[in-house]
């Protein structure tokens, strides 16, 4: 049967015309499109099965075992810097004014262990299957489950401002350089790598390095998850303690321009 619109008659009898028809185009297309994917597939796994998380865990693995090296050069540092300062006390020519200040500098560096007494703040993940505890509140998604870096730092800047003479986060001292940074939900500190639930000890006074952890507003919005999914916070008063000095290099690396 012909049709008018696709068949016009000429002086030779009727003469089929092409018409264009998307659906062939769109079927081109996906072909092409599943070709590309294969292609790619196969150029990442390169004869390896990606849907496992073999690599994942080769990753993690190597993370963990450079988390553990550093903490074993952390302890030799600490132990040589230890030998250096002992050697240097037997007669250095100092006096003890400058003794005194040098104590004083170490101090302020968090080099030396400080004594006293201390509050830790432990933080924790909720449980994985928190559901919202209050009325009014939505259902959680997994980021509200999780400790994040700003809520670290909460806790540090508030132990700071309530006169903390000396923090150590997990078994770490802080200092100047410190940087607490978490990347997923692992804590990234000075090299090492920890998990939670996350310690940090203050030494200072009880009373004001508490009422500073009340009083600030980053730490007033964290107790909000707490109360409505879960999240772990307890403080705890641990008597007198010793914080150890920090370990660790203090050394500042930098960037610099290529020439």
């Amino acid at each position: 049967m012909s049709n008018s619109a696709d068949s016009p008659a000429t002086g030779d009898g009727p003469v089929r015309t092409r018409r264009f028809r998307p659906v062939r185009i769109l079927t081109v297309a996906v072909f092409a499109l599943a070709g590309l994917i294969f292609f790619t597939s196969f150029n990442t796994a390169k004869g390896t099965n990606i849907r496992t998380d073999t690599s994942l865990l080769k990753l993690s693995d190597l993370i963990q075992e450079r988390s553990r090296k550093n903490k074993e050069l952390d302890e030799s540092n600490a132990t040589l810097r230890d030998d250096v300062e002992s050697l240097a006390e037997r007669d250095d020519g100092s006096t003890k004014a400058q003794d005194e200040k040098l104590t004083g500098l170490e101090d302020s560096a968090g080099t030396r262990p400080v004594r006293g007494k201390a509050v830790t703040v432990t933080l924790n993940d909720a449980p994985p299957n928190a559901t919202a505890k209050l009325p009014g509140y939505p259902e959680p998604q997994p980021d509200y489950l999780v400790i994040h870096q700003q809520d670290l730092q909460a806790v540090v800047n508030a132990l700071w401002n309530g006169g903390a003479e000396g923090i150590k986060v997990m078994d770490q001292r802080l200092i100047s350089t410190s940087a607490v940074r978490c990347v997923g939900n692992t804590l990234i500190l000075q090299g090492r790598v920890y998990s939670p639930p996350y310690k940090i000890t203050a030494v200072g006074d009880p009373g004001k390095l508490q009422q500073a952890l009340a009083d600030s507003p980053a730490i007033q919005n964290y107790m909000v998850y707490v109360n409505v999914y879960g999240l772990g916070w307890k403080v705890t008063d641990d008597g007198t303690v010793t914080l150890p000095g920090y370990s660790g290099t203090v050394d500042l690396h930098y960037a610099k321009p290529v020439k």
